[in-house]
């Protein structure tokens, strides 16, 4: 993998360079300009069989391309991608959130996880309900009800396996991970207990993709709360 990660840095330096450089080169073909993507996130960006680099293809513009500014920014701390990320110009990271997400490559195949019905039971409860008493809202509430998210800033929160979810629930309970204020996901996660992410983890990753599955347009239903990745906090319009 350390490999892979220095030689995409030295793609991404030629790529850098070029940029600052001469604006203008850019390949004209989308596909020629992500193939550095895809070793870690895969043709179309639709994952790999690694867990910890997600799918990318068909979640919302707006949340791709908030997820590449934090990184560019340090909002978001993964030293690769802090590094490959800090010299392209904004339009050109819109450019690569808008072109993962318009490609609907088929979820990854995925293991079931080793855990116990009771632990499915319960992160099937947080997914569809929510805890009310310990103030944490169903993940249904702002990623839909299929879960595939909402434009322009929620995600889907499927095809992902639960060591990645794990993680990224984990970054924001220690901080590492952050968005916009107000950041919800890191009042939710500050919410869940260790459990509660292991519960919510196995059982998204069980989950299987809908048929037509695709964000639901923006403003389609608004949000439990504040959220600072929707517009005006995603308040229905």
């Amino acid at each position: 993998m350390r490999t892979v990660v220095l030689s995409l840095c030295l793609l991404f330096w030629g790529l850098t360079t070029a940029v600052a450089q001469q604006a203008q080169s850019y390949p004209s073909d989308m596909a020629e300009r992500v193939q550095a993507c895809t070793p870690c996130h895969g043709l179309q960006g639709r994952g790999t069989n690694d867990p910890y680099f997600p799918r990318l293809g068909g979640k919302p513009a707006g949340y791709l391309y908030n997820q590449l500014e934090a990184f560019k920014n340090g909002r978001r701390k993964y030293p690769p991608m802090n590094y490959l990320l800090a010299y392209l110009t904004d339009d050109y990271l819109r450019q690569f959130a808008e072109y993962f997400s318009d490609q609907r490559p088929e979820l990854p195949k995925q293991n079931p996880p080793e855990v116990s019905k009771e632990v499915l039971d319960h992160g099937h409860a947080l997914v569809t309900q929510g805890d009310l008493d310990r103030s944490i809202p169903a993940c249904v509430g702002c990623h839909g009800g299929s879960l595939t998210g909402q434009a322009p800033g929620i995600p889907g929160l499927l095809g992902l396996r639960s060591s990645y979810i794990s993680a990224q629930l984990g970054g924001w309970r220690y901080g590492t991970r952050t968005a916009k204020a107000p950041d919800c996901m890191q009042i939710v996660a500050g919410h869940l207990t260790e459990n509660d992410v292991r519960a919510v983890a196995a059982y998204l990753a069980t989950l299987s993709q809908p048929p037509g599955s695709a964000p639901s347009p923006a403003g389609s239903f608004a949000l439990p709360f504040a959220c600072g990745s929707q517009p005006d906090g995603g308040k229905q319009q």
